[in-house]
């Protein structure tokens, strides 16, 4: 807790009027830390501001954090919060901005830390400071929570947030829940001047009882006079018995006509004796048989080893995807469905090119991704959406033991297809490898240089295995949208007077050379639609970027071998962060007589948002040549931007800025931040057709993929650490040296990133039920 107060001396006495208020104020200011993994975490902060002075009727509370790790989340309460390197500000709200002498307020936010999370020294209120502080330390904990196996121990630590003026003894007692669990040691701790910032350690308990319940408890570690906290427990308990049941593994599966497919079986739990397991054909398409083990025995010791089931589907003559249901069965035991569906080849035609391959047509799911959403909390609620498929270098494009290759996703996108009923179905491969890729970044940098042979490897080794792949007959049926190099063109128009391999990108063998050469191999393939990256509003929407890419685009897709015909469109915010439509202001918004193109944060850009952008992109390419029918996708996957730093309304301010910020739905620190960003959410789920000149909003940068790590990892990727990445990044000229706004702890471009996933779950816009 931190206690300040201080009266602003040499104003006239008597003088009461809000403009010549003598500010006096007492300002309150607590954390309740916790610690989510080594070295970071989180924390709420709880503060009080009193006037001690004249009445005032409007406050702007500041203060700096002493360490750069110190983050506002944005999630706040009472005060509209910004948050600018270390300094973080606060204004009234409108309902809470008249203070009489005497009166309080009561404010915070949530933030996160890295390192330390130490109490800021010092504060002012209406640039008047509010003097030196008093620090009685809060307690920071290991853990929020605890499970305890029954009749066991476990432990957590606890320290201090700062240094106390003397010995502080710290408190854990149980206050609700299972008497079962208890404090074991560590219920007093004691902490100096010295040893403040050692863990202790405490010890919970879990009595040995009979129930089957695993029961739960609340703990309070507390401190006289400071902020404490609680350690949630849960028993774990060893008396429930898990029942015998048969595991089947996948329930649905596809058997192509003329060969096989399986699934699996095992038990649930260990038996005491031979259990047998049979599977038997039920009513429907005879020439779904089964061909191999049909009758399975599992031992004592062989239980939850998998057994495979193998079907086959007879080669016949007629056109239809027939299906029969396969019972597996044990006495005792509660059977299990597997259903069969042949994928017929008699009568197969290619389909025709349509104009919108998202019209009518179900989504591809990448089972990968979606173990992944589904091992999350709450995950299961998008799990099931479609997702793009990367190929973001060569190997990718085999797969490994770990990650599915490009005809491993063709075959369940088929299998897929053949359950859907009669809709087609829609998979989307980005296509993702040229020679200086991302030239102007490092996160996702590619394994191809130019000066390297990098050209002839990309149309040899990458682009003709890719086409060879598409032309397989038995993907015939697939609509098939490549997404053409995200980041290339995009970097001609902007970056190449500031990076070398921009540079070198911008001639012979680079970006033109190689989007052409994927497009004419890629154009020819009837059930494939080919879609170029455009960037985002925020890199190509001023006047001095924004023709010279309509003219980029154009002269690049016109040398191709089918010219303009060779693209179905154009897709925006690829694996970025903004928003579809500003749902509070547009660009003609007049604050007072400034529009809001003078704000800092659009920067006299002509587009606040995607939508707009998008629009007029699509117009000017049209009228530079290219056809009517031109689709437009917008990547909506984490540009939702919801949960409760979500304003929801206009805001009142009459001041420019302030207005633009309050009403911003985008909650980034600067629009051209874009890796790993913390605050956002998913955002509209995949849509087709959701507006005219519009194909679909799509799901291309698989939520929860990491943007890039935030810290240097050695890899064979050819990804590198940008700094942009690195929460504790103040920028360069490219985002105004803002704070990068990045997630802590991410790893490599593409990898698993849990605790991004999970917020942009809880931010989802809409909100994912």
């Amino acid at each position: 807790m931190t206690a300040a107060s201080v009266a602003a001396l040499g104003l006239v006495v008597g003088q009461s009027t809000a403009a010549n208020a003598a500010v006096a104020c007492d300002v309150t200011y607590s954390a309740n830390s916790w610690t989510s993994s080594p070295g970071q975490g989180g924390f709420t902060a709880n503060i009080t501001l009193k006037n001690t002075g004249d009445p005032i009727t409007s406050w702007s509370l500041a203060f700096d954090y002493p360490t750069t790790g110190q983050k506002y989340t944005p999630t706040g309460w009472g005060a509209n919060w910004t948050q600018s390197g270390t300094r973080v500000t606060g204004t009234n709200m409108p309902y809470n901005g008249s203070l009489g002498t005497g009166a309080s307020v009561s404010v915070g936010f949530n933030g996160t830390w890295t390192g330390t999370n130490p109490n800021p020294e010092t504060f002012s209120v209406n640039g008047v400071t509010c003097g030196g502080t008093q620090t009685t330390p809060s307690v920071v904990l290991s853990a929020s929570s605890v499970a305890v196996n029954e009749g066991g121990t476990a432990t957590f630590t606890a320290r201090l947030s700062s240094a106390p003026a003397a010995n502080v003894t710290v408190s854990t007692a149980r206050t609700s829940g299972d008497t079962d669990l208890t404090v074991s040691s560590g219920g007093s701790l004691t902490f100096s001047p010295s040893n403040w910032n050692t863990p202790q350690t405490v010890t919970l308990a879990a009595a040995q009882d009979s129930d089957t319940t695993a029961g739960t408890a609340a703990f309070s570690v507390g401190v006289t006079g400071a902020t404490g906290a609680t350690v949630n427990a849960t028993e774990v308990d060893d008396d429930s018995v898990q029942e015998q049941s048969i595991i089947v593994t996948p329930t649905a599966v596809t058997v192509p006509e003329g060969s096989t497919a399986t699934y699996t079986v095992k038990l649930a739990t260990q038996p005491s004796s031979n259990v047998t397991v049979t599977s038997a054909a039920g009513t429907g398409d005879t020439n779904i048989t089964i061909s191999s083990g049909a009758s399975l025995t599992f031992s004592p010791t062989t239980w939850n080893t998998a057994q495979t089931v193998t079907l086959a589907a007879a080669q016949d003559t007629d056109t239809t995807n027939g299906s029969r249901p396969i019972t597996v069965s044990s006495t005792g035991l509660t059977s299990q469905t597997v259903t069969a569906t042949e994928a017929d080849d008699d009568g197969v035609t290619n389909p025709t090119h349509v104009e919108n391959p998202y019209a009518g047509a179900t989504g591809y799911v990448n089972p990968n991704w979606s173990a992944k959403a589904a091992a999350e909390p709450g995950g299961s609620a998008v799990a099931n959406t479609s997702t793009a498929v990367w190929m973001d270098r060569i190997a990718a494009i085999a797969g490994s033991s770990s990650a599915m290759g490009l005809r491993a996703h063709l075959d369940e996108a088929v299998r897929q297809d053949a359950a859907n009923g009669s809709a087609p179905l829609t998979i989307q491969v980005v296509v993702y490898n040229l020679p200086n890729r991302d030239c102007s970044a490092l996160a996702s940098s590619g394994e191809l240089l130019i000066a390297q042979d990098g050209f002839n490897r990309y149309k040899s080794e990458y682009i003709d295995p890719i086409a060879a792949i598409f032309r397989d007959s038995k993907y015939a049926n697939l609509r098939i949208v490549a997404i053409i190099e995200p980041d290339s063109l995009p970097n001609l128009v902007t970056n190449i007077n500031s990076f070398e391999k921009c540079r070198e990108a911008n001639g012979p063998g680079g970006y033109v050379d190689g989007v052409r050469y994927a497009l004419n191999q890629l154009e020819p393939i009837t059930n494939v639609y080919s879609y170029i990256d455009a960037a985002h509003h925020a890199w190509l929407g001023w006047d001095s970027n924004f023709q010279p890419a309509v003219d980029l685009f154009y002269n690049t897709v016109s040398g191709t071998t089918a010219g303009v015909d060779s693209v179905d469109g154009f897709i925006v915010n690829t694996a970025n962060y903004s928003i579809t439509t500003e749902p509070h202001f547009t660009i003609n918004t007049q604050v007072g007589n400034q529009s809001v193109r003078a704000s800092n944060w659009v920067d006299w850009n002509y587009y606040i948002d995607e939508r707009t952008f998008a629009t007029e992109l699509r117009n000017r390419l049209i009228t530079k040549g290219f056809r009517s029918g031109l689709g437009m996708l917008i990547d909506t996957s984490r540009n939702g931007w919801g949960g409760s730093a979500r304003p929801t309304a206009p805001s009142t301010s009459t001041e420019l800025n302030p207005f633009v910020d309050q009403s911003r739905a985008d909650r980034r620190i600067h629009a051209g931040n874009w890796c790993n960003q913390n605050g956002a959410g998913l955002g509209a789920r995949p849509t087709a057709s959701p507006a005219a000149g519009f194909d679909a909003y799509v799901w291309i940068k698989p939520p929860g993929e990491s943007d890039g790590a935030s810290r240097d990892i050695p890899n064979d990727e050819g990804k590198k650490f940008d700094r942009m990445c690195d929460p504790t990044y103040t920028g360069n000229n490219l985002n105004k040296f803002n704070m990068s706004g990045a997630l802590p702890d991410a790893p490599l471009s593409g990898q698993w990133f849990s605790a991004q996933f999970r917020q942009l779950l809880a931010n989802a816009y809409p909100p994912v039920n």
